[in-house]
């Protein structure tokens, strides 16, 4: 299972609540949690990683804010599992993609970060294609790949098809309807969603966010209160072949 932006401590609450229990319902070999927003908004620390690989994680990815808590660039090297994305400049600390080994099943996780409407990073398919070079040929390879615009995530997603089991996207907070098996094998939708409050503007309080769009003036954005939603996808692979079979979406709302 990969679920989409973990939204401050309302989403970080629908982990503990709810992961573990959807673990062994569902009995999924693995999941990977994307976490750059679960700082109150913005970026993650240590004690929260430790929170959410509590809470029933296995891997945690990230994205543009990445770095929006000051204590994480020196913490981020001693975290194992835990991935920003692969073409952040080389002199970034951590890591672009990990192995994962777990009793249940090994593979390689692939952090990416997108260009359109994005902060200025390196190009997320030449990074994708030095990490493939650098990882072991007989693993599973699953790519969150952090990014605005749907038709780069659709690019990239047949870019890598037949060479990776899954591509996912995240960044928008709101889940897409088009999970598809590509034609090579490579499971792919363009975003898991959000895993936080859904009665706000993307996890966002709405009152200051709608006083920015009406007037322009700045504002400062809020996670907001209320009930929450716990969104991603849930992908079924041979771990032989390495080729997904099936792709669907998930979500539970309080």
């Amino acid at each position: 299972m990969f679920l989409g932006d973990v939204v401050g401590g309302p989403g970080r609450r629908m982990l503990q609540k709810h992961l573990k229990r959807v673990r062994a319902e569902l009995g999924l070999a693995a999941v990977v949690v994307n976490a750059e927003n679960c700082a109150a908004g913005s970026g993650i620390t240590a004690a929260l990683a430790k929170e959410i690989f509590e809470a029933g994680a296995d891997a945690i990815t990230l994205g543009d804010h990445t770095w929006a808590q000051k204590e994480f660039p020196g913490q981020i090297g001693a975290i194992a599992n835990l991935v920003r994305p692969s073409n952040f400049p080389s002199e970034c600390p951590g890591k672009g993609w990990c192995l994962v080994t777990l009793p249940t099943c090994r593979f390689a996780i692939l952090n990416l970060h997108g260009r359109v409407f994005m902060n200025p990073v390196d190009c997320p398919f030449k990074a994708a294609d030095r990490a493939l070079n650098e990882m072991p040929k007989d693993v599973p390879v699953f790519v969150d790949f952090h990014a605005e615009a749907t038709s780069e995530k659709i690019t990239l997603g047949h870019y890598l098809d037949g060479r990776v089991t899954a591509v996912v996207g995240t960044h928008t907070h709101v889940q897409t309807s088009d999970a598809m098996l590509l034609p090579k094998g490579t499971a792919y939708l363009t975003d898991l969603g959000m895993t936080g409050p859904y009665i706000s503007s993307i996890g966002r309080d709405l009152k200051p966010v709608t006083k920015k769009f009406v007037t322009g003036l700045p504002a400062r954005f809020e996670v907001a209160d209320g009930p929450c939603t716990l969104e991603g996808a849930i992908v079924d692979f041979d771990p032989v072949t390495r080729k997904a079979s099936a792709i669907e979406t998930f979500r539970v709302r309080e």
